[in-house]
């Protein structure tokens, strides 16, 4: 039963023909067939039928094939074609039983499948046994000779084929020597040979390339059964290592590799099958390409879904993996070394050519991770430049030399990620990552040093704004002659130091010349237009500052200090001064002169605004053609648009607003003169005091006669002051004789009962209340002023100025000035 097992028999094509596709599979996956590359060997037998073919080979290799009863008669055993392991034959051999030649049971004309299956043993054994009698030897028609010709016809149908040995086993021989035998048996088949048409290039291919001749003799098995067994036994020795150099099969050509077997036995047997000329070579191709494509499809199964590879990719996807070239190098070449195991024997080309398919497909399955693996490594480095220039920045380093410094690091640790991410089978260029990576080193280079010069430029553009506007600003509100001229110094002298040390601060970025000189050129123009732009917010508030201007002159004498309207000042004159200084200020003010252009605005406004009154002291033409407006004009003569602020129109309709609006100050000025006036101007005329001496002069002498009308008159004197104190009299008449005689009619009556009432408290020794505790009217106090002056109490306008009397007569200021009253007198009160 172990026999059996071991040398599994199987039926390969059945007497129909029909190829059993599932019973070779099994028979190669039993056997294990397909391990064995190319040592392995198949051996045929082909004779006449019932000629003891089975029955040799189930002796020569211990197969179990059906044997023919000699008992039952003599008929066909073997069927179409069977196959089995030769047990104990090393290298591996399988032995093939073809259906007996010459059968009756197909007949005399049906020789279709007897020379389908010679084609076929031809094209796969190595070995063919042809089983023949001893007593056909040297006969012309002998059973061996149609079996002979039918082998030799079908070789013309392979166009190179394989070289096949053949072994003529002469059966049941006789007392004739082999020796005497095999020369007649050469002969006969070396007739047959030349006697068989050729195709036209094989006409003179002698025998020996296309068989290797071997002859052997058997005694028969049925009269001498022990001696066959022992003949049967010497000849199973020549089948060990028949495929070794010197073997029945050394020299064989073509052999397919055993994995490949049964797909090439398949398809040869189609081809017989459809009567076609069998191309043994491109056969071989056709099963190495089928083969090679399987095992290399298999390959690339196996590591699509091997363990290793799956997490050495999960890894990449989360980041950079060490050692990954080599990891998956080591990976690849586990499977193409099975690649090359497993197809070691078919076709070179095919095999070389499917390799190379292989690989490709493999490298098309890892290339993925690759790229990902890039991408990390790209994304380290840039993040690393990010960081080592950001830290180098904050220590003070030199921007271009830092970015040189960190790139060239970062640009290092990525070849040599590239180098470590290398594979040993794909000669893949890194190099469109590296330039991605560099062109992202590059841009950021580009984004911090622009935000780095932006910084920069923005901190010396505030330096610039700290340091010009407050002081233009102040040369705007002491504007005068000499102003430009003093914010071109400031402008130059300010703008020369920033860009000094905006240049030395740049340095480090090591910036190409002409984009230096432009950005130095830039801040001296933002510098420019600093003082433009606060040029233009003053001028918007020219009008405000004209007017402060005037108050300012005509409020203040030279010294700065207030002006006190007594009279004999020159208002005309001082309105002028305060004009004119307004009006120097608005021609300051009409346009910016940062270029050091002459013009002549100032001389327009005052011969078109002064009405000729005044001349300009630095002006040599005093005399300005009057024939038409030099202000009916929106631009100034030699001054550009651009540098025009205020137009000569709008300074016309300054002109007349602002006269409008201080107008009123000077109005305020003359009343104080008058109101100075009147009130330093209480006694009578000289010529009334001489007529009221010498028209009272009687009564005179008569109160030096009488004390007691003295007395009377001292208090009535003493009543009437503390009735003007009380009432304050000079305040009331400030507003008009008839306004202040009607309010003394009111607040007489009032102002008489009071008194009384508080004189009678007084007599009774009572203390006034404290709320209204006040120094009383004394007259030893009063009596001992000098000189008497009420605080004057005059309503304020909204726009007027405020006027006051003090010892030094009317003081007037302006509604911008805080209101000075001096009053060095101590009220009294009388209650």
């Amino acid at each position: 039963m172990a026999e059996v097992d071991h040398c599994c028999s199987t039926q390969l094509i059945d007497g129909e023909g029909k190829f059993n596709v599932h019973g070779l599979d099994n028979f190669i996956r039993t056997t294990k067939l397909s391990q064995c590359g190319l040592s392995y060997a198949v051996v045929a037998i082909m004779g006449p039928q019932s000629s003891g073919k089975s029955t040799l080979l189930n002796h020569l290799f211990h197969t179990k094939f059906r044997e023919m009863d000699a008992y039952r008669g003599r008929s066909q055993t073997t069927k179409g074609i069977w196959i089995a392991r030769c047990v104990g034959i090393e290298p591996f051999t399988v032995a093939m039983d073809l259906e007996g030649t010459d059968g009756r049971e197909r007949g005399e004309d049906d020789t279709t499948f007897e020379k389908q299956s010679a084609l076929f043993a031809l094209a796969i054994a190595d070995i063919v046994l042809i089983n023949m009698w001893c007593h056909d030897i040297g006969r012309e028609h002998a059973a061996n000779k149609p079996l002979l010709k039918t082998v030799f016809q079908v070789m013309t149908r392979l166009f190179s084929p394989r070289k096949t040995t053949l072994l003529f086993v002469i059966r049941d021989k006789t007392k004739t020597p082999l020796e005497y035998l095999e020369p007649i048996l050469r002969e006969d088949i070396q007739k047959i040979w030349d006697a068989v048409s050729k195709p036209e290039s094989l006409k003179d291919t002698p025998l020996s390339e296309f068989f290797n001749v071997e002859v052997t003799a058997l005694s028969s098995f049925e009269e001498k059964e022990e001696q066959f067994k022992e003949e049967v036994a010497q000849l199973r020795q020549r089948f060990f290592n028949s495929i070794s150099p010197g073997g029945l099969a050394g020299d064989r050509r073509g052999v397919v590799p055993a994995s490949g077997f049964a797909f090439s036995a398949q398809q040869i047997w189609k081809v017989i099958k459809e009567n076609k000329d069998l191309d043994l070579p491109a056969h071989k191709v056709m099963v190495a390409t089928v083969r090679c494509e399987e095992i290399a499809n298999e390959k690339l199964r196996r590591l699509s879904s091997d363990e290793d590879w799956l997490a050495l990719e999960e890894a990449v996807q989360r980041g950079p993996v060490s050692g990954f070239g080599r990891k998956l190098s080591s990976i690849l070449e586990t499977y193409f070394s099975e690649y090359d195991a497993e197809a070691l024997y078919f076709d070179e080309g095919v095999r070389n050519a499917r390799r190379k398919q292989l690989e490709s497909k493999a490298l098309d399955l890892v290339h993925p991770a690759y790229l990902n693996l890039l991408g990390h490594l790209r994304s380290k480095a840039l993040e690393d430049f990010k960081s080592r220039l950001e830290q180098m920045l904050n220590k003070g380093e030199g921007f271009a030399a830092s970015a040189r410094t960190c790139a060239k690091s970062c640009m290092v640790e990525f070849d040599q990620g590239c180098e470590d991410a290398a594979i040993r089978y794909a000669n893949w260029d890194a190099s469109k990552v590296r330039e991605k990576l560099r062109r992202d080193i590059d841009a950021h280079s580009s984004y911090v040093q622009n935000a780095k010069l932006s910084e920069l430029i923005a901190r010396y553009e505030k330096q610039l704004s700290l340091s010009l506007s407050e002081p233009v600003e102040s040369l705007f509100d002491a504007a005068g002659r000499d102003t430009w001229a003093s914010i071109r110094k400031l402008l130059a002298r300010e703008t020369e130091t920033e860009v000094s040390e905006f240049s030395n601060a740049i340095s480090s970025f090591e910036l190409d010349q002409p984009t230096v000189e432009k950005m130095l050129q830039d801040l001296r123009d933002y510098a420019r237009s600093v003082v433009e732009k606060k040029a233009r917010e003053e001028a918007g508030k020219v009008l405000i500052r004209m007017k402060d201007r005037f108050s300012t002159v005509f409020s203040h004498d030279n010294d700065s200090m207030p002006r006190v309207w007594t009279g004999k000042e020159d208002v005309k004159k001082i309105t002028k001064d305060a004009r004119t200084a307004a009006l120097r200020l608005l021609s300051v003010m009409a346009a910016i002169r940062l270029d050091d252009k002459p013009d002549n605005i100032e001389n327009i406004l005052f011969s078109s605004l002064m009405e000729g009154t005044m001349a300009v002291a630095s002006s040599q033409d005093k005399s300005i053609a009057t024939s038409s407006d030099p202000l009916a004009s929106s631009t100034w003569e030699e001054v550009s648009p651009k540098s025009t602020l205020i137009t000569p129109v709008q300074c016309k309709s300054l002109w007349r607003q602002f006269k409008a609006e201080t107008e009123y100050t000077v109005t305020q000025a003359i009343s104080a003169q008058e109101a100075y006036k009147r009130s330093n101007n209480w006694l009578p005329p000289p010529w009334a005091i001489v007529a009221m001496f010498i028209l009272g002069f009687n009564e005179f002498m008569l109160l030096l006669r009488n004390p007691l009308y003295l007395m009377l008159l001292f208090v009535a004197y003493l009543l009437s002051k503390a009735m003007w104190v009380q009432m304050d009299i000079p305040a009331q008449f400030q507003h008009g004789t008839l306004a202040g005689l009607m309010s003394i009619s009111s607040k007489f009556l009032p102002t008489v009962m009071n008194l009384l009432r508080r004189l009678a408290e007084e007599a009774q020794g009572q203390t006034p209340d404290s709320p209204r505790q006040q120094s009383p009217l004394t007259f030893q106090s009063i009596g001992s002023q000098s000189q008497v002056n009420p605080t004057s109490s005059i309503p304020e306008s909204s726009v007027s100025s405020n006027i006051s009397v003090s010892d030094g007569g009317v003081e007037y200021s302006s509604p911008k000035l805080t209101q000075r009253r001096s009053t060095k007198i101590q009220e009294a009160e009388v209650s």
